[in-house]
């Protein structure tokens, strides 16, 4: 049987505000009960299946483990930060919250050929992106985005709106309508990314701003469906999030 195959580059620093990485998974139809885990980034997917038919989705942010036995056989991926969801694709995402949506075939002009390369790959839907990229920018969410990815998620609504003149009121607003969740959930979601390369390590103990042992197993388990040990044992590279830790 052949071994997952996993690549992941980051884009062009020009990108950087709205683009988190740039994924490739390959043999993945032989890997079995595979768990989507929340990341806090928007995905999306171009996927061929075990009969070779072509598929591009876009999905929106999963907020429990997801589990899927599904019959993809490889994919290449753009993980976009929730603030490409406005800017880039000029659109919401809150209807499709743990979920996603088909999208057309020709979407951004990339073929099922393109994925046999991925560094071309990479190279194809950057250009495409950085054309999409816009003039302005409302700096109060770039700011956003900047101060909760920079704390993992351990900052209050307050602190936020005092540093960037938005009000609590208005941030969750802008949260619910594009996303589907309130900015708190989401920061949830962040705490829970940032514990894993920790539990990684078989650090099984809250090394974030958890009130204690207890809260720390909780909230992995919400976001995972496992304690912290046996998502540190990862049986059978379930967890595949696990693989960028399996890289580096």
């Amino acid at each position: 049987m052949e071994s997952l195959e996993f690549k992941l580059v980051e884009p062009d620093i020009s990108l950087s505000d709205f683009v988190y990485c740039f994924s490739s998974l390959q043999n993945l139809s032989q890997q079995q009960d595979v768990v989507i885990i929340p990341n806090g980034k928007i995905d999306l997917n171009f996927s061929i299946n075990d009969k070779g038919d072509f598929q591009i989705a876009l999905l929106g942010l999963e907020t429990e483990p997801k589990y899927t036995s599904h019959q993809i056989s490889s994919f290449c991926a753009v993980s976009f930060n929730p603030i490409a969801v406005e800017y880039i694709f000029n659109q919401s995402v809150a209807q499709i919250i743990n979920s996603g949506k088909v999208l057309p075939n020709d979407f951004w002009d990339i073929a099922i050929e393109d994925l046999n390369d991925f560094e071309k790959f990479c190279s194809k839907i950057s250009q495409k992106i950085s054309s999409l990229l816009p003039k302005e920018i409302d700096e109060r969410k770039l700011n956003l985005f900047k101060l909760i990815f920079e704390s993992n998620g351990e900052i209050t609504i307050k602190e936020l709106s005092e540093k960037i003149s938005w009000s609590p009121r208005q941030i969750n607003r802008y949260f619910n309508h594009q996303f589907g969740l309130s900015l708190k959930a989401y920061c949830k979601i962040l705490r829970f990314q940032a514990s894993l390369p920790h539990i990684n390590k078989g650090e099984l103990y809250p090394q974030l701003n958890f009130t204690d042992q207890s809260h720390f197993i909780k909230e992995i388990k919400q976001f995972s469906g496992v304690s912290p040990k046996e998502l540190h044992k990862n049986e059978n590279d379930r967890f595949l999030q696990f693989l960028v830790y399996k890289q580096s």
